[in-house]
């Protein structure tokens, strides 16, 4: 088509929808105004790691074409935004309640909380013991609250991959407990 030239809405309608790489084409001439987007939205300063990671996803996504690139990537940078407040939401409110135990607990409270943070420190120390990837995936599961799905794509990994992981931080997790019983 030349340049200038009129084109008709049938002509739109029958033209091939980008490629993957026009995704990513589409990304780079859209960065500051996806940025612009999720900073009015409400995304701070975390508007910057949030494109980065929607230019990561892009890049380890490859999907059919996508008919409107553009809105694609409004809605995934936005779906990243709410899943990054979802996670520091459950994050603040799993603090607020881990202080508020401490402060109002007892000289029994305190001794229980040693306790706990022993088992903590044991627990960590086995899931470390399955590997750093096996305890990025159950933190990034359990404390972060991520889909299996998701920390898949974060990774570069199977989804089935995950799920094994997962099943051996909880095997690591239960043969604790098991030796606590016995």
């Amino acid at each position: 088509m030349a340049r200038g030239q009129i084109v008709t809405s049938l002509e739109l309608e029958t033209a091939a929808p980008p490629s993957s790489a026009g995704l990513e084409a589409v990304y780079l001439a859209h960065r500051n105004s996806l940025l612009r987007f999720l900073r009015a939205r409400g995304a701070g300063s975390d508007a910057d790691d949030l494109v980065q990671e929607l230019w990561v996803r892009v890049n380890l996504q490859r999907s059919g074409p996508v008919l409107n690139p553009l809105s694609y990537l409004y809605r995934a940078a936005n779906n990243l935004m709410l899943n990054a407040f979802r996670s520091s939401t459950r994050n603040a409110e799993r603090e607020a309640a881990w202080g508020e135990v401490h402060l109002t607990g007892n000289a029994d409270d305190a001794e229980a909380g040693m306790v706990a943070r022993g088992e903590i420190d044991l627990a960590r120390q086995r899931l470390a013991d399955c590997g750093a990837r096996v305890q990025e995936i159950f933190f990034l599961f359990r404390i972060e609250g991520l889909c299996q799905r998701d920390i898949a794509a974060r990774l570069g990994l199977s989804l089935s991959a995950v799920e094994r992981d997962i099943q051996r931080a909880y095997r690591a997790i239960a043969a604790l407990k098991d030796e606590e019983r016995g």
